[in-house]
């Protein structure tokens, strides 16, 4: 493989900086792979080798000429087909929009063309970034899932065919595909990166989130998507000036971890449950096993409330136009978004603010919480993308959380660590991960 794979993204930016190393030949890398691995995987729902080329000729024009240059500049970025672009489709994973654009950029891809970076293309995701499976496979077996809905921005990271990729979270799209795939993925503090643009399902729980190969990676990736944004009112102002040197300073001090087993330990798996033990054990020192809060079983009621009610409001015209052509997941789930009341929705809102004023206290003590990021390696077919029990809790919370490529379930498939911090703590939270992904690789 070549060493441009193996290198982390700041060092890519660096060569191309320095005219070591063009975007036209980090493209071509690229290029190479996707033919090698894309007819197996199928991680991209659209892809222009012609236009991927002509963008990256641009960036090294651009820094031929002596301009100045963005921290992405000349790195391909690969988008989850939820996020609109005016020069590629953005079907969102359903026939409903075949062909179909959006009539502007999201607000992070502007984001990301500002930086410099290069939009790749468009992975493939579940049907409206909800249950139905995409055609991805899984990088490390075919005949596995990649996990959903972000299955494509996961398994091209995987596969090494995208060195970055942007998904979404709404219960556990990103942890999930991150666990099944062996990659990093995060999904920050609800609010840090703007979803205008975005396909919406759910206001309240939809979170923009970043697959990679390394939590620096990430962290630079991060540092140029998390912008305040008028046009989503739960963006907040958040200065990401230190956040890439935090990540890599890590804590001043040995952190201490909960990790919860929750009440879902019992769907994973034995060779999964011994790889977790052990794991629990490696870190003695830092980690205390706590029984979970008893109200996270209300989480879980509370959150399919509020994403099926606002499935139900969000694709009403799809449904009532197009209902033949939406997966039953899509029509049963819509179905009972309609039969909540007004009362269910209100109270599952507002237990939001209350659980987590009680839960944040877990961090005055400790640096942060670990699990399991899914029961397991990633299951056998296609047919599901798995479960999202040990995600919901974090998405309905809004807090940040991690999944890090540290251990290894039956048939030495990859099985991810979740770590999740408090609320608005980012910077220290990946300071935090970067420290447990290289204790991990020591």
């Amino acid at each position: 493989m070549s060493d441009i794979f193996s290198l982390k993204v700041e060092e890519l930016v660096s060569k191309i900086k320095d005219a070591q190393l063009t975007s036209v030949q980090i493209c071509e890398n690229y290029i190479e792979r996707i033919k090698k691995f894309e007819k197996d995987v199928k991680a991209w729902a659209h892809f222009d080798k012609k236009l991927l080329l002509e963008k990256a000729a641009e960036a090294d024009d651009h820094r031929r000429s002596g301009k100045p240059i963005g921290p992405l500049h000349g790195i391909p970025v690969a988008l989850k087909d939820i996020i609109g672009t005016v020069d590629m489709p953005t079907e969102c994973g359903t026939v409903i929009r075949k062909g179909k654009s959006f009539s502007q950029n999201a607000e992070i891809v502007d984001l990301l063309l500002s930086a410099g970076a290069i939009v790749m293309g468009k992975t493939a995701t579940s049907e409206l970034a909800f249950l139905g499976p995409s055609k991805t496979t899984n990088p490390h077996d075919y005949s596995r899932t990649p996990g959903g809905s972000s299955s494509g921005s996961a398994a091209s990271v995987a596969s090494f065919m995208a060195p970055l990729s942007i998904g979404s979270q709404t219960g556990g799209s990103v942890i999930r595909p991150a666990s099944y795939c062996g990659v990093v993925g995060y999904k920050p503090s609800y609010g840090l990166i703007s979803r205008n643009g975005v396909l919406k399902t759910s206001e309240k729980l939809d979170h923009i989130g970043i697959f990679g190969r390394s939590v620096e990676d990430i962290a630079l990736l991060a540092k140029v998507l998390i912008k305040k944004d008028n046009y989503d009112s739960a963006t907040i102002h958040y200065s990401t000036e230190n956040l890439l040197d935090e990540t890599k300073k890590g804590p001043l001090f040995d952190p201490k971890f909960i990790f919860y087993k929750t009440d879902h330990w019992n769907i994973v798996d034995k060779k999964s449950k011994e790889a977790f033990e052990y794991f629990i054990k490696s870190f003695k020192k830092n980690i205390e096993v706590f029984d979970t809060p008893s109200y996270f079983k209300d989480i879980h009621k509370f959150h399919q409330i509020i994403h099926e009610t606002d499935l139900a409001n969000n694709f009403a015209l799809y449904y009532k136009k197009y209902k033949k052509k939406l997966s039953k997941y899509m029509q049963d789930a819509i179905v009972r978004g309609n039969k909540y009341s007004a009362k269910d929705y209100a109270e599952a809102i507002d237990f939001i603010k209350r659980s987590y004023e009680s839960y944040q206290e877990v961090f005055e003590d400790y640096h942060g919480v670990l699990s399991p990021s899914s029961p397991g390696v990633a299951p056998k077919g296609l047919k599901s993308t798995g479960t999202a029990e040990f995600n919901k809790v974090w998405s309905y919370f809004g807090t940040p959380c991690i999944s890090l490529p540290l251990l290894q379930g039956e048939g030495n498939m990859p099985l991810g660590v979740q770590l999740v911090g408090a609320k608005y703590d980012d910077h220290r939270f990946l300071g935090i991960a970067n420290w447990l992904e290289k204790e991990c690789n020591n």
